[in-house]
């Protein structure tokens, strides 16, 4: 009887020492699982500062059907934004508010060929703050007018959308010396809304979004470049292949319905 008790104590913990050792190795790969299922893509998107708003609710979609990408924004004027990502700023995916920036990208072998595609089309519009008497583009050479906000046409497209069109109009020989320039069409904006412009010129998507201001006139196509809002991958970026699928994403339905609501329409093919 001693004996037969001796060798069930063994047999009990030898099975103990095995159950030991399977639930640590399970214990070890159900770590290692988890570890590995969380961490996520991480794509860092450089945008023109006008897409804000449309980019934000399409992520926050695109996030709830691809839970593992996790989507970082740069936004600012395209201008800087080329510029930076020339000088070696990571970014995966450039969606500009004019054809130039992406021009330069692309001459530089910074695209992922074929990534790129004309997405948007937009509307320069000059605004006023609500309450002011201002209607017109030719009003803006009244003396009363001591500021007139514009994105600085160095590196904000809708600044230089905006010099176009006052020379267009013969204006902006005129009205030069009361400009103010801003580092993208947001801040013109708040120049406007503040009232610390008389007028600006915007994207129509800008001031469609604010109520203080109004839109006194549109720019028309005439007297400025076709405003086209292309987007492509960038080489070398830390997943091009995500990049890809999220610039296609971009051209989806559910995109589009976003674009249209922020009063974007779509570019023809």
């Amino acid at each position: 009887m001693r004996n037969a008790a001796t060798a069930m104590r063994q047999r009990t913990r030898g099975a103990g020492s095995i159950n030991l050792g399977a639930f640590m190795t399970m214990l070890f790969i159900c770590i290692v699982s988890a570890c590995h299922k969380t961490q996520p893509t991480v794509l860092t998107v450089s945008a023109a500062a006008s897409l804000t708003d449309a980019l934000q609710e399409i992520e926050s979609a695109y996030n709830h059907d691809h839970p593992t990408v996790e989507l970082r924004n740069n936004f600012g004027s395209s201008g800087t934004l080329a510029l930076e990502i020339e000088q070696g700023a990571p970014a995966d995916l450039f969606f500009s508010a004019a054809a130039k920036p992406m021009d330069d990208l692309q001459a530089h072998g910074l695209l992922v060929a074929g990534s790129r595609s004309d997405l948007l089309r937009n509307t320069l519009v000059l605004i006023v703050p609500r309450g002011s008497q201002l209607n017109s583009f030719e009003q803006l050479a009244r003396p009363s007018v001591r500021s007139i906000a514009l994105g600085d046409p160095a590196s904000v497209p809708a600044g230089h959308y905006g010099q176009q069109t006052l020379t267009a109009l013969h204006l902006l020989d005129g009205v030069r010396s009361r400009l103010v320039l801003g580092k993208d069409v947001r801040q013109v904006l708040t120049y406007v809304e503040t009232g610390n412009a008389d007028a600006g010129m915007v994207y129509a998507t800008d001031a469609l979004k604010s109520g203080k201001v109004r839109i006194v006139a549109t720019a028309p196509d005439s007297t400025h470049d076709a405003i086209v809002y292309p987007a492509a991958a960038i080489a070398g970026g830390h997943n091009e292949a995500a990049a890809r699928e999220f610039v296609e994403y971009l051209h989806s339905p559910a995109a589009r319905a976003v674009f249209e609501k922020r009063g974007f329409a779509m570019a023809l093919k």
